[in-house]
C-alpha cells in the first residue's frame, strides 16, 4: 500500500472521480467486482415483494407465519455456508475464481426459483441464492479493496453498498412492474439470473487480485497489474509494501499451514480487529435494517396500507433514499472518517426506531372497532370473535392477534368486521369496495410511520450501511483477511438470520411498537460498542492499521488527530 497519510482536508470523492476519469481501469474493477453487491441487495429487495404474491399462489406460506419467515431467512442460511466457506475459496483459489463461482450458484438458485411448482422446491431455490450471495459478500468487498489504491479506497469500496442499495432499489422496481403479468413472485425472482450472468462474463476478462497473486509467488503479473492502477512513481512503493507484508507471512508460514481460530485469536491484532470488524457488522443487523429490507412492504401494510401495489410503491420510495445515502457514504467516507460516519448514523437510527415505536403503538390502541353488525353482514365470523366473553371490546388489532382477517367499513376508520382469514373472505370484502387487513390495520396516523422509516434509512445507509463493509475490507492483516473477511461475513449472516427469522414472529408475539424499540435499545449498545472498540482508518495504509491495533486495545478518544 502507498506510504504515508492522506490529506484529511482533501475530498477523497473528488479524488476518485479524477482517478476514475484518469484511470477508468481502477472504476471497471470496482464496478465489475461490485455487481456482487448488486446480487445480494436485489435478493433482499425482490423477496419482500414477491412474498406478498407467494403467501396467494401457496396457502401453506400464507397460513404459516414461520414458513413465510423461513422463505424470507432461507437465503440467510445459505449465505451463513456462502460466507464461511468464501473466505478458504478466496485464499486458495482466488477472489476472482470465487465471485465466479458464486455467480454460478446464485444463477442456478434464481432458475430453480422461478419454476417452483411447491414451497419445498422454492425453499431450495432460495438457498442457492444464499450460497452465492454469501461469498459474494465477503469477496467482492475484498478484491475491491486489494485493486484501489489507498486514497480511495474507501469510496472504492463504497461502491459496493452503492451497489447492494442500488440493487434494492432495482428490485423494488422490477416487483412494481410485475404485480400486474401472470406469474408475478415467478418474474421478480427469476429476474435476479441476469445480473449473476453479467458478472459472470465481465469476470472472465478481468485480472485476479494483484496482492493475491503477489502473496501466491506470482510477482510479474502482480506487478503488471499494479502499472495499470498505480501511477508509474507509486507502483515500487506498492511493490514495497506487500515484499514487506509477505515477508512477514512467509516467517509465520508453518504457522499458518496449522492456523485454527485458536491460535489465530492469540495474535493481539487480529483479535482487535475481529472485535471491531465483526461487532460493527453484528450490530448492522440488530439494528434492524435487513427486516425493514425483507419486510418493507409488510411494515407498510402493518402501518394500515392493505394495497400490495401500494405497499410496493411506498416501499420504493424507502428504497430510493437507501440508494441516496449510499451516495453519500461513498462522498463522505473518505472525509469525515469510518468511525464518526458510524455515530451519526446511529443516533439517527436510534431516533428514528423510537418515533416508529411511538406511532405504532398509537396506531394499535387506536384502531377501529368490531362491530358486530358488520360481521355478520358476511358469511364467515372469526371463531375467536364468536367465542369472546367480551366481543365488544374487540378492535382491529385485536382480530388480526387472533389469525383472522379485518374487513374495514367503506370509510376505514369506523368499526368493521372480523371474518376468518381466507381467499373467500377476501375477495368478498374486496367485491364490496373495501380494504382486506391481515397484517396492520387502518389507521390515520399510518402515514407517519413511512416517515419514520425513510427518517430510518436515510440514517442508517450513509453510516451502518456501508461502512462496517469497507472496515473488514481493511482492518485485517494481509495474511489473514480471507479467513477474519470469512469470519466477519459469517457472524453478520448469522445476525441477520436471527433477526429476520424472529421479526414475523416478534411483531406478533409482542406487537410492532416493541419489537421496534428492541432494535432501539440493540442500537444504543451499539453506539456505545463503536465508541470503545472501532478504530478511526481514514487515510491509514494497512500497515499503519495493523500497527494501530496492536498498539491501542481501547480507541475512544477517536476525535484526537493523528500524529501519523
Amino acid at each position: 500500500m502507498e506510504r504515508g497519510t492522506v490529506d484529511p482536508d482533501s475530498s477523497a470523492f473528488r479524488a476518485c472521480l479524477s482517478l476514475s476519469w484518469k484511470n477508468p481501469y481502477i472504476l471497471l474493477l470496482a464496478f465489475s467486482a461490485g455487481i456482487g453487491g448488486l446480487l445480494f441487495g436485489y435478493d433482499t429487495g425482490v423477496i419482500s415483494g414477491a412474498v406478498l404474491y407467494i403467501r396467494e399462489d401457496f396457502e401453506d406460506v400464507d397460513r404459516k407465519t414461520w414458513l413465510q419467515e423461513l422463505v424470507v431467512s432461507m437465503s440467510l442460511v445459505g449465505a451463513i455456508v456462502g460466507a464461511s466457506f468464501g473466505g478458504w475459496m478466496s485464499d486458495r483459489f482466488g477472489r476472482k475464481l470465487t465471485i465466479m463461482f458464486a455467480d454460478a450458484l446464485f444463477f442456478a438458485g434464481a432458475a430453480i426459483m422461478a419454476v417452483s411448482p411447491n414451497s419445498v422446491v422454492l425453499l431450495v431455490g432460495r438457498l442457492f441464492v444464499g450460497l452465492g450471495v454469501g461469498m459474494a459478500s465477503m469477496t467482492a468487498p475484498l478484491y475491491i479493496s486489494e485493486v484501489s489504491p489507498t486514497k480511495v479506497r474507501g469510496s472504492l469500496v463504497g461502491l459496493n453498498a452503492f451497489f447492494i442499495t442500488g440493487g434494492q432499489f432495482l428490485a423494488y422496481c422490477i416487483n412494481l412492474a410485475f404485480t400486474k403479468v401472470i406469474g408475478t413472485w415467478r418474474w421478480m425472482l427469476g429476474v435476479a439470473a441476469a445480473p449473476a450472468f453479467l458478472q459472470f462474463v465481465l469476470m472472465i476478462f478481468l485480472p485476479e487480485s494483484p496482492r493475491w497473486l503477489y502473496r501466491k509467488g506470482y510477482k510479474e503479473r502482480a506487478e503488471e497489474i499494479l502499472r495499470r492502477i498505480y501511477l508509474p512513481d507509486e507502483v515500487e512503493v506498492e511493490m514495497q509494501a506487500l515484499s514487506e507484508s509477505v515477508t512477514i507471512e512467509m516467517r509465520e508460514a508453518e504457522t499458518m499451514a496449522k492456523i485454527s481460530i485458536i491460535t489465530m485469536l492469540k495474535n493481539t491484532t487480529v483479535r482487535r480487529g475481529l472485535y471491531a470488524g465483526s461487532g460493527s457488522l453484528i450490530f448492522q443487523q440488530l439494528v434492524g435494517i435487513n427486516t425493514v429490507m425483507y419486510y418493507s412492504p409488510t411494515i407498510v401494510q402493518l402501518a394500515g396500507f392493505a394495497s400490495n401495489q401500494l405497499a410496493l410503491l411506498l416501499s420504493l420510495i424507502t428504497s430510493a433514499i437507501n440508494a441516496i445515502g449510499s451516495i453519500l457514504s461513498i462522498v463522505f467516507i473518505d472525509k469525515s472518517g469510518r468511525k464518526k460516519l458510524m455515530l451519526i448514523s446511529l443516533v439517527g437510527v436510534v431516533a428514528s426506531l423510537v418515533l416508529l415505536t411511538v406511532i405504532f403503538h398509537e396506531a394499535e390502541n387506536e384502531s377501529p372497532m368490531i362491530s358486530n353488525m358488520e360481521t355478520l353482514h358476511f358469511n364467515q365470523t372469526c371463531p375467536s370473535y364468536s367465542d369472546a366473553a367480551n366481543p365488544g371490546a374487540w378492535h382491529c388489532t385485536t382480530c388480526l392477534k387472533y389469525k383472522c382477517g379485518f374487513c374495514a367499513s367503506k370509510s376505514k376508520l369506523l368499526p368493521g368486521a372480523c371474518l376468518t382469514s381466507g381467499r373467500t373472505n377476501k375477495k368478498e370484502c374486496r367485491d364490496e369496495h373495501r380494504e382486506w387487513y391481515t397484517k396492520g390495520c387502518p389507521s390515520k396516523i399510518g402515514w407517519v410511520a413511512i416517515l419514520g422509516l425513510a427518517s430510518y434509512i436515510m440514517f442508517f445507509a450513509p453510516g451502518m450501511g456501508s461502512v462496517p463493509w469497507v472496515l473488514n475490507s481493511e482492518i485485517y492483516p494481509l495474511r489473514y483477511r480471507g479467513i477474519c473477511g470469512g469470519i466477519a461475513s459469517t457472524s453478520t449472516w448469522v445476525a441477520n438470520l436471527i433477526v429476520s427469522q424472529s421479526f414475523l414472529s416478534l411483531t406478533e408475539a409482542i406487537g410492532t411498537a416493541w419489537t421496534f424499540l428492541v432494535f432501539a435499545v440493540l442500537g444504543f449498545f451499539a453506539i456505545i460498542f463503536v465508541i470503545i472498540f472501532v478504530p478511526e482508518t481514514k487515510g491509514l495504509p494497512m500497515e499503519e492499521i495493523e500497527d494501530m491495533l496492536e498498539n491501542r486495545p481501547l480507541h475512544i478518544k477517536f476525535w484526537k488527530k493523528s500524529n501519523n
